[in-house]
């Protein structure tokens, strides 16, 4: 009985704390032991970055999401102390907006949250990634070119050689951040 309960103690913790790769069984780490999270290669398609219509006062510093205060003038923005604007032009997302719920139509559970990587954690997010030693690894795409339908809110890493740099989408346009390498 007791080695029953180590060795289900054992898989239990090791199922709780370990990788989580979306897409396959394989991923697209060569090395894994410093990923958290992450997403096969190829696939042509980007995380959804859920977005709001009021930001948030004070969320925890590198908290992403699409700013739809505005949905004339929706952006990309991300929080490191103040909003910092990644996407650089503005997206009217009105239309796609009038299909979505508002927050009148909506109870959102405030607690409701994911977390990878732990079993707390302070952060307020939807998903949340906590480590000290791991990473996310972003999909990959060799062009926005190759992503057949992107949605308001995409954030994809481009892989084309001589010109890799993180894409998001606010809707409209594609947004640019390139990488020293």
């Amino acid at each position: 009985m007791k080695k029953l309960f180590i060795t289900l103690s054992v898989i239990g913790s090791s199922m709780a704390f370990s990788q989580v790769i979306i897409g396959n069984a394989i991923g697209s780490a060569a090395d894994k032991t410093s990923v958290l999270l992450e997403f096969p290669e190829g696939q042509n398609k980007g995380i959804i970055l859920p977005y709001t219509r009021s930001l948030p006062s004070g969320p925890d510093e590198g908290t992403l999401l699409l700013d739809a205060s505005s949905a004339a003038l929706s952006r990309i923005k991300y929080y490191n102390g103040s909003w910092i604007d990644l996407s650089g032009q503005n997206a009217d997302l009105t239309s796609v907006l009038s299909d979505q719920p508002t927050n009148a139509q909506v109870s959102e559970e405030s607690n409701a949250k994911v977390i990878i990587g732990s079993s707390t954690t302070s952060a307020n997010g939807v998903l949340v990634l906590e480590s000290q030693t791991k990473a996310l690894l972003l999909p990959t795409a060799n062009s926005t070119d190759e992503i057949p339908d992107p949605s308001p809110g995409m954030m994809v890493f481009i892989t084309k050689s001589g010109a890799k740099r993180l894409a998001f989408f606010n809707g409209n346009q594609w947004s640019y951040w390139m990488s020293d390498q």
